[in-house]
């Protein structure tokens, strides 16, 4: 017997949001080694700690362990980063990943554990998703409207904070879009709180743009045509998104053209003074969405559109969807050096690690050029010096050195894939799969994509589920193409959201439970109070060694000083 819904969700509102924030404004991109440790224990603590309550409340009684390959695997991957440490060329190195993905596992726990507790919460977590998505995006844009009080010494013209890396504000932005278009597209909830969707999406859309992110515009991209794909409110999505698009491509526009917003090194005078006119547009922007939003959401519930409408707009978007590759080779095609030579340039492009890469300014989000390819190529390297097992985990910003062709610094090889081969080799990618391939059986089970359940009804449920299995896609895109796996803020809500998507039941069963559902499994409490204390000292062991590294850096950060003040035997 689960959690009663309401006792829990504001707790898991609050609980994700405030964790995904303090992921995103202590941890930052993830390279800071004092902050990135703190944000980890309190993962693996509070990880525990959620964990333990479910294994030992005595309501949580589950008819089978959904979701319990996924951590299986996951627990493995874990293990085997640990281990490599005794084969490491960098062990320092594989010492600090192993923490991260134990804490990683913590937060793929905690979600497992929520999914069981309250799983009808589940609008819970999204919500909670697209407040921490407008949240993080609304303080990136703030230090571009008042640079002056908030990043006075910044030399960037791309949005780099809270997370100090574009890419990663990118990604933050994209998390949130699937959430926001469920909220504006749902069928259920407050008016009031579906037309916030509008001005929250608007902030992330100017975000992603001006955080110039190809990778995070095609990781959403991806998402949304998923999210289309699968759920029938096409109609009220597109509404919401085509609008919200138009009125705020204009703002986007005038923004690269402004040399305050736009160039690197820009003087903070012309900041200022570009940032308080785009702060005036962006509140004109937010207001008239706000505004709109409030009209559609009457218009729509007092005229609902028929099953003709729906049916027409839906043949509409396939329209589009099938017209648009045509038109891309046609114009490839009437380009200069037709298809073959559009491709093989753009292909070049991409590939080359002696290619020029694109500059800082709103032209890259058109270059196909890119830096990765250089990172790719080292990675490869790296992985044929030990294939099966890698060099160790983390290993690769160390060992690239052996391999650059220029003076570039990099931690990471820009790609979840390439950097696992490198450090964990062959064996590495395998459990990585299998937990990935984990994860999509347990969303074909629950979203019934299989043959026999895709056509049952699209419940609340089942689009929400939809949501979040959507919100994982698109930052497991991404972070195949950057290194954003290794930045807490955007890893751990995907985590979270994994997790509690596999715990579900298939679909069939899920809207059928007299015919379907299990008996619950006994309840023996003294056994379960012993399993969350196993947990919680499992959790408490990892902390332990995950603060090591920090007491060393301490130590020898005390040493350094009394040796300043000529105090030799205590530095020794």
């Amino acid at each position: 017997m689960p959690v009663p819904a309401g006792a829990v969700q504001p707790a898991l509102i609050a609980g994700v949001t405030l964790t995904t924030l303090l992921c995103t404004f202590v941890a930052q991109g993830g390279t800071n080694l004092k902050r990135t440790t703190w944000t980890e224990v309190f993962l693996m603590l509070a990880g525990a700690v959620v964990c333990g309550v479910a294994v030992a409340h005595p309501r949580v009684r589950p008819s089978r362990a959904y979701g319990s390959w996924l951590v299986f695997f996951f627990a493995l991957l874990a293990v085997f980063t640990t281990v490599s440490v005794t084969w490491s060329l960098t062990p320092g190195d594989s010492w600090l990943e192993s923490s991260r993905t134990f804490a990683y596992l913590a937060a793929l726990g905690a979600g497992v554990a929520l999914g069981r507790m309250a799983p009808r919460s589940w609008s819970a977590l999204i919500y909670a998703l697209a407040i921490s998505a407008v949240a993080i995006c609304a303080w990136s844009l703030l230090t571009k409207i008042f640079p002056g009080w908030l990043a006075p010494d910044e030399e960037f013209a791309r949005l780099r904070p809270p997370f100090g890396y574009w890419n990663s504000v990118g990604l933050a932005a994209a998390l949130g879009v699937i959430p926001l278009l469920w909220l504006a597209a749902r069928r259920s909830g407050h008016a009031a709180v579906n037309v916030l969707a509008w001005p929250g999406l608007a902030i992330l859309i100017v975000t992603l743009m001006l955080s110039y992110s190809r990778g995070a515009l095609l990781a959403i991209g991806i998402g949304i045509a998923v999210w289309l794909a699968l759920v029938p409110l096409r109609l009220r999505a597109l509404v919401m998104l085509g609008t919200v698009l138009a009125v705020t491509l204009p703002i986007i526009a005038w923004a690269f053209a402004q040399d305050g917003l736009t160039q690197d090194v820009a003087p903070l005078a012309v900041r200022i003074d570009a940032g308080q006119a785009f702060g005036a547009l962006l509140l004109l922007l937010l207001t008239t969405l706000a505004v709109a939003g409030l009209i559609v959401g009457f218009l729509t519930a007092h005229h609902p559109p028929g099953q003709r409408v729906a049916a027409r707009a839906s043949r509409a978007l396939i329209a589009v969807l099938v017209t648009a590759p045509a038109v891309a080779v046609l114009l490839l095609a009437n380009a200069p050096g037709g298809i073959d030579g559009q491709v093989s340039k753009a292909w070049t492009k991409a590939t080359d690690p002696v290619a020029e890469t694109p500059q800082n300014t709103p032209d890259r989000l058109a270059a196909t050029g890119s830096v990765r390819s250089r990172y790719w190529r080292e990675a490869f390297k790296l992985h044929a010096d030990s294939p099966w097992i890698g060099n160790g985990a983390g290993s690769f910003g160390e060992l690239r050195l052996r391999y650059r062709m220029d003076r570039s610094t990099s931690r990471h090889a820009h790609g979840y894939v390439v950097q696992t081969l490198a450090d964990l080799g062959w064996a590495g990618l395998a459990l990585s799969l299998l937990a990935m391939f984990a994860f999509l059986a347990a969303a074909v089970r629950v979203l019934g994509l299989h043959p026999g359940a895709f056509r049952l009804p699209w419940d609340a449920e089942r689009v929400g589920m939809a949501t979040l299995a959507v919100t994982v896609l698109v930052f497991g895109v991404h972070s195949a193409l950057d290194w954003t796996w290794f930045v807490p803020g955007n890893a751990v809500p995907a985590l979270i959201c994994a997790g509690w998507l596999v715990t579900r039941p298939p679909l069939r069963q899920r809207l059928a439970p007299s015919e379907a559902t299990e008996a619950a499994l006994p309840r023996n409490v003294l056994r379960g109070v012993a399993v969350a204390a196993g947990i919680l000292v499992l959790a408490s062991a990892a902390a332990w060694a995950a603060l090591q590294p920090v007491r060393s850096v301490n130590a020898e950060d005390a040493a350094f000083e009394r040796l300043d003040q000529g105090a030799l035997p205590q530095a020794a």
